[in-house]
C-alpha cells in the first residue's frame, strides 16, 4: 500500500512527469509503430463491426497497467480491454485505494482508418473522484494534463475554456444516433434547435480537449464508460468548464447517470444543452 508519508497529493507533485513519460512510451512502443501499418490480423471486433480493438489497444494497455501499478504501489488499474475480458474489473472504480482508469486508444475506429484523431487517456481516481488526468494525442504530439485544484495545461501552457462568443450558434458534439436507445435518440433530437449546431463526435478524449481549449462549446454523450470520460471531465472542469447530467446532477464514474449528459465551456452553455436534451 501507499506509505503513510506519501499521500496522493505528494505523488502527483513528485511523480506526474513519470506518468507522462509512461503514457508517451506506451504510445511510442505499441501504438505509433502500428499507425497506418495495421495488418488484418491485428484488428478484431468486440460487440460488433463498429466496436473495434487492435493489437495496439491490447499491448498499450498492458504496458500502462504494469507501469502505472509500479509507479504507485497499492493502486489498481481499470482498463477498457481488461473490463471487456472481465466486466467485474469495473467495480474497482469505487475502491478505497487509488485507481488508474486507462483507455489505451480512444478513437480506435479513427486509428484503424489511419485518421490521427485518436488519443491515449489516463486518469487517477480515488473513491470515484478524478484527481488527475493525462490526454495524449500521439499522432499530433499534443499532451493535456489536469490536476484537481491546480488547473489544466496543454503542452505545458495553461488551458482555459472561456465562454462562447454571444450571438452565434453553440457547437455541440454528440453521440452517433446508431449507438443510442430510442429515448436517447429523442433527447439528442432536441439539439436540432435554433442557437445550437450539433455534429457527431469523434474521439471522446479529443472532444473534451476541444471543450477545455474553447474550440468546441459542449458535448452530449449517451454512454457511461469511465475510460472515455474520466480524463476529459477533469480536464474540462480544471479549464473552467462544467458538466451536468439530464437531471442536473454531476456525472458519476461509478454509473447510474441520467443520460445523455454534457460537458461544456461554462455553466450557461451546460444548462442550455441540458434544456435542449430535456425538450427532445
Amino acid at each position: 500500500m501507499i506509505e503513510e508519508t506519501e499521500t496522493i497529493e505528494e505523488f502527483l507533485a513528485e511523480r506526474s512527469s513519470d506518468v507522462e513519460e509512461a503514457v508517451r512510451k506506451a504510445a511510442a512502443a505499441e501504438i505509433m509503430p502500428r499507425f497506418r501499418r495495421l495488418a488484418e490480423h491485428e484488428v478484431d471486433q468486440k460487440s460488433g463491426p463498429h466496436d473495434l480493438v487492435t493489437d495496439a489497444d491490447r499491448l498499450a494497455e498492458r504496458y500502462l497497467t504494469d507501469t502505472l501499478a509500479d509507479l504507485l504501489p497499492g493502486s489498481l488499474v481499470v482498463g477498457e480491454e481488461a473490463v471487456h475480458a472481465d466486466p467485474a474489473v469495473y467495480d474497482a472504480i469505487g475502491a478505497d485505494v487509488p485507481v488508474w482508469i486507462v483507455d489505451p486508444v480512444d478513437g480506435t475506429r479513427q486509428f484503424v482508418h489511419g485518421d490521427p484523431g485518436f488519443c491515449t487517456l489516463v486518469a487517477l481516481t480515488l473513491r470515484g473522484a478524478v484527481l488527475a488526468s493525462w490526454t495524449y494525442a500521439p499522432a499530433q504530439d499534443r499532451l493535456a494534463t489536469a490536476v484537481r485544484g491546480r488547473g489544466a495545461r496543454l503542452d505545458g501552457r495553461p488551458l482555459r475554456s472561456g465562454s462562447p462568443e454571444p450571438g452565434r450558434a453553440l457547437e455541440v458534439a454528440h453521440s452517433h444516433p446508431d449507438y443510442t436507445t430510442d429515448e436517447q435518440k429523442r433527447a439528442l433530437r432536441g439539439l436540432r434547435t435554433d442557437g445550437l449546431a450539433p455534429r457527431p463526435c469523434g474521439s471522446a478524449g479529443l472532444e473534451y480537449l476541444a471543450v477545455a481549449s474553447g474550440a468546441l462549446d459542449a458535448t452530449a454523450f449517451t454512454w457511461e464508460a469511465a475510460w472515455d470520460h474520466a480524463a476529459g471531465l477533469l480536464l474540462v472542469e480544471e479549464a473552467g468548464g462544467t458538466q451536468l447530467t439530464r437531471t442536473g446532477e454531476p456525472f458519476r464514474l461509478t454509473g447510474g447517470n441520467a443520460l445523455p449528459f454534457t460537458a461544456a465551456r461554462d455553466a450557461a452553455t451546460a444548462r442550455r444543452v441540458i434544456e435542449a436534451l430535456a425538450a427532445g
